[in-house]
């Protein structure tokens, strides 16, 4: 028997790792909360390709990052139970990207939503 997990079992573990990842982390339920919002505003806005190719990189890097801080936290502590000013380094350190991808994603998400909304909402203003 292999010990190379099949496609199926690799996709089964993946999808294990998003259900921990928002069963545990209340910052990725903000997150998932999040990508819905901006899915339906972009829906509503009728955006075309080029804004969506743009959000999705946005809303894709913060997962990623919050998915990365996530495994690293988990590592961290089974690695360092005690804290150690090298382990808070790391996790703090970690806890920073998923901070710079969010802050890039609420720039592109003005940038890209920002005018369609004005002008959607701008003739309804007294």
């Amino acid at each position: 028997m292999s010990k190379t997990p099949s496609r199926i079992q690799a996709f089964r573990h993946a999808f294990e790792g998003l259900g921990y990842l928002l069963r545990t982390q209340p910052n990725a339920r903000i997150h998932a909360a999040s990508t819905m919002g901006v899915v339906a505003l972009g829906l509503w806005l009728r955006l075309e390709a080029r804004s969506w190719a743009l959000l999705v990189m946005a809303i894709t890097a913060v997962w990623v990052a919050e998915a990365g801080n996530t495994a690293l936290e988990a590592l961290v502590d089974l690695a360092s139970p005690e804290i150690h000013p090298t382990a808070k380094a790391a996790k703090d350190t970690a806890a920073a990207s998923v901070l710079l991808a969010a802050g890039g994603a609420v720039v592109i998400g003005l940038l890209v939503l920002g005018p369609p909304l004005w002008a959607r909402l701008a003739p309804l203003l007294p």
